[in-house]
């Protein structure tokens, strides 16, 4: 388990925020985005496989009232082994003629291993949109939740529903 503790930590962390079901929920945005740069875990010291880290990403909106919008975000995430929960976080998107800014509310994530290895993460949670303008001016204020899923180790999906 430590011996694969590192790189989950460090890519179990691509994710975003949400809680609920799609099934249920309108879609406001679907995201692919990758992860930039190479993030590292920072060991807190008080007990093994506990740290904190930090992502940042960008991402193509390719479906929903965000299609075409670019997003970029950052989040900092407590883990403990495999699971993790999101201290902060947020991001911009922006298309011409608009910008919407989400801050996180609460998120959790959890590595997701195939055949022994990392594939990504799967995290969830909720975001409130606190500035919105353009053609995102009726998301402002709204809370939103979304999921994410992983494609591959740096490149991930998100969902973002009403």
């Amino acid at each position: 388990m430590r011996k694969h503790l590192i790189p989950t930590l460090a890519f179990s962390m691509l994710g975003l925020i949400a809680t609920g079901s799609l099934a249920h929920s309108d879609t406001i945005a679907h995201y692919e985005c990758s992860v930039i740069g190479l993030p590292g875990p920072e060991p807190i010291g008080d007990r093994p496989d506990h740290s904190l880290l930090t992502v940042e990403y960008s991402c193509v909106g390719i479906d929903g009232l965000l299609k075409g919008a670019v997003y970029t975000a950052s989040n900092t995430v407590e883990w403990d082994g495999p699971k993790g929960t999101f201290l902060v976080g947020g991001g911009m998107h922006r298309i011409p003629g608009g910008r919407a800014v989400m801050q996180m509310v609460e998120g959790t994530a959890s590595a997701v291993m195939k055949d022994g290895k990392l594939v990504g993460n799967q995290t969830s949670g909720k975001t409130i949109v606190k500035f919105a303008s353009g053609p995102f001016a009726a998301l402002s204020g709204k809370t939103i939740r979304f999921v994410t899923t992983p494609m591959n180790p740096v490149r991930f999906a998100i969902e973002f529903t009403d």
